[in-house]
């Protein structure tokens, strides 16, 4: 699949992480669609049907565990891959994620280059 025809749907509370975010895989070719919190990306996830998400943990009225947990009971959203994106490190809490169904994590700041090389690298 090409990239300027792959959807990306990036989940985020802060505006200015979701514009660095755009900014980035819109530059790679991607297109992106945005969420503000885990409802918001599981309203978005259906009616977008993104190829790949990435997901913030900390989040209002849904964390990033809450919305992995619901898009993984959907069976068509079952094999999409989903990237966490956050400030956390804790072993512990990558080891929820990925019992949560996440497929990977990345460690904010991200850098913008190893962010769409690891997109590339899990939507292909």
């Amino acid at each position: 699949m090409s990239e300027s025809s792959l959807k990306i749907l990036t989940i985020d509370d802060s505006r200015t992480m979701r514009d660095m975010l755009r900014l980035a895989l819109v530059g790679a070719g991607y297109r992106v669609v945005q969420a503000v919190d885990g409802l918001d990306g599981l309203a978005v996830l259906e009616r977008e049907a993104p190829h790949l998400v990435i997901t913030d943990i900390n989040m209002p009225k849904m964390d990033g565990y809450g919305f992995i947990e619901e898009a993984r009971r959907t069976k068509s959203f079952r094999a999409i891959p989903i990237l966490v994106l956050t400030t956390e490190s804790d072993p512990v809490k990558k080891q929820r994620a990925r019992d949560a169904g996440a497929t990977g994590w990345i460690v904010k700041p991200f850098d913008p280059v190893k962010l769409v090389e690891i997109v590339r690298r899990v939507a292909a």
